[in-house]
């Protein structure tokens, strides 16, 4: 198998200094304990560009585009819908609902879970974790959480008559149509590869670029397959997390809304009229993301009054709340720029 991103390391642009700004704070007993900072992009229902920070310089998007993996795996030719496909475009927490619709696609392409390049793991549900290590079960392929893009790559594989031992190689016809996918609905060419914690390849793209992709999967017109991934998730959501997943929880509570995370702090949204909103924490923790994200989306518009406790983030002390998570200074400032401009002064 080729492997990409064996280059010696180098500091992103990205995480640049000057193009960061703070977009979350912690605070425990009156106290600003942890900042976030970081890259933030979001786009208006009608595309225009509503807030960027930085010079749009790319970054690794992680899980975030899955969407992306997925809608290749669709374009390829894979039978893929419904749950299928959500579980495809997610990353699931390994549940027995979860690891029933991974090993049917598998059939599918005529293999087995043996066939799956992704690294064996715990299933991220704490009931189901539990119960297997009771069970004497040990970490498997099919319980990681990325075992439906896996095997939905497969599939693909399968129908071309492509081959599906090398189908993680960057050079994969299926890796390529991932990529020009990607830099078609980002509006961007793909700067830097490198290789996702599941062994797949990664392709960069930007916080702005990001937000595009996510505007283009929920403006497509309905039966496209950029609008099946999109529906896909909306309709099945518990398939694209699981069970108090905050992916899930998201598109359960804001109707219309579209949302997928990733490692390292990453996040796109979109909402079902177009507005779109996409984040790279510096850091690399995600604990604010969902809360940013739906934070900028209701700036532009969107009611997300459902969203409970996805924006009052409390931060604990002896099991009682001492402080909170709230969006940071910058983020306030864009805000309060735009009610501004909405309600000048006489």
């Amino acid at each position: 198998m080729t492997t990409t991103g064996t280059t010696a390391p180098t500091s992103s642009p990205a995480l640049a200094s000057e193009s960061l700004v703070e977009l979350a704070v912690v605070i425990r007993s009156g106290v600003i304990e942890s900042r976030h900072i970081g890259s933030i992009a979001a786009l208006a229902a009608d595309g225009s560009v509503a807030w960027q920070t930085g010079s749009g310089e790319q970054i690794l998007p992680r899980s975030t585009v899955k969407p992306v993996q997925a809608l290749a795996c669709v374009l390829a030719g894979a039978d893929i819908d419904g749950a299928d496909l959500a579980i495809a475009a997610g990353s699931h927490t390994g549940e027995d609902v979860h690891v029933d619709i991974v090993r049917d696609m598998l059939t599918r392409a005529g293999l087995d879970d043996d066939a799956l390049g992704c690294p064996v793991d715990w299933p991220e549900d704490e009931p189901t974790r539990e119960r297997l290590i009771r069970d004497g079960e040990k970490r498997s392929r099919v319980r990681m959480n990325c075992s439906g893009k896996h095997a939905a790559m497969l599939l693909a594989c399968s129908v071309n008559g492509w081959d599906t031992g090398s189908y993680l190689d960057v050079d994969h016809p299926l890796q390529q149509l991932v990529r020009s996918t990607l830099e078609r609905l980002s509006g961007e060419s793909v700067a830097h590869d490198a290789v996702d914690g599941c062994g797949a390849p990664l392709f960069s793209v930007s916080p702005l670029g990001i937000a595009r992709i996510f505007r283009a999967l929920v403006t497509a017109d309905p039966g496209t397959p950029e609008r099946r991934v999109a529906d896909a998730m909306r309709e099945f959501p518990r398939y694209v997390g699981g069970d108090h997943h905050a992916n899930t929880d998201a598109m359960i509570r804001v109707p219309g809304l579209l949302s997928k995370g990733g490692a390292e702090g990453v996040i796109g949204m979109a909402t079902a009229d177009g507005a779109s909103v996409s984040m790279k924490i510096a850091d690399g923790n995600p604990r604010a993301t969902t809360l940013v994200a739906l934070t900028v989306l209701q700036a532009l518009g969107a009611d997300i009054s459902g969203a409970g406790d996805l924006v009052d983030l409390p931060i604990l002390g002896g099991g009682v709340p001492v402080g909170s998570i709230r969006v940071g200074s910058d983020v306030r400032a864009w805000i309060d720029s735009r009610t501004s401009v909405a309600t000048p002064s006489s």
